[in-house]
């Protein structure tokens, strides 16, 4: 892992609370003048640390009621199959995000739909027709006690003092 100072520890904790800041903005918050500021976010942004900007969504503003967690057995754990799978998840929209997990399973999808009959539709025409799925389990989610997409970034703070020892 690349050394961060507590300058760029800075900027990534202000973007990812608000990643419309101006650099002007965002330098005062982090004690930097303006050009030294936007050097650091452009390097932070070539080395792949800041992968983008995007605006969050309320799912339910937007008519997406139902949040499913959906697991997927793949019946093939060869390399083509499961590329193949990938492949096909990425190309759904209504898959939010897709993990490798370890335990039974091999694949853990977050879905969003308007509503359990859109849901349903979506899994039968969809996700039971997925190459190389042997099987399928689903949970919905019955409310969100916690839904955050910043990271923590703590330890990174607690390596730069471990460092500096």
């Amino acid at each position: 892992m690349e050394t961060l100072d507590k300058f760029d520890i800075a900027i990534l904790h202000e973007l990812q609370t608000d990643g419309r800041l101006t650099n002007a903005e965002l330098a005062h918050r982090v004690g930097l003048s303006a050009a030294p500021c936007w050097r650091r976010v452009r390097a932070l942004e070539q080395s792949g640390h800041i992968k983008g900007y995007r605006a969050e969504l309320d799912r339910h503003k937007i008519g997406l009621g139902v949040l499913a967690f959906v697991r997927l057995d793949a019946d093939h754990i060869s390399g083509d199959a499961t590329r193949r799978l990938e492949a096909a998840i990425q190309q759904l929209p209504e898959v939010i995000a897709c993990h490798y997990i370890s335990g039974t399973g091999t694949f853990e999808l977050q879905v969003v739909a308007q509503d359990l009959d859109s849901f349903s539709r979506f899994a039968l025409q969809s996700l039971t027709n997925l190459p190389n799925v042997k099987d399928m389990h689903t949970s919905f989610s019955l409310g969100e006690v916690k839904a955050r997409s910043a990271l923590p970034l703590g330890h990174l703070a607690d390596i730069n003092t471990a460092r500096q020892k």
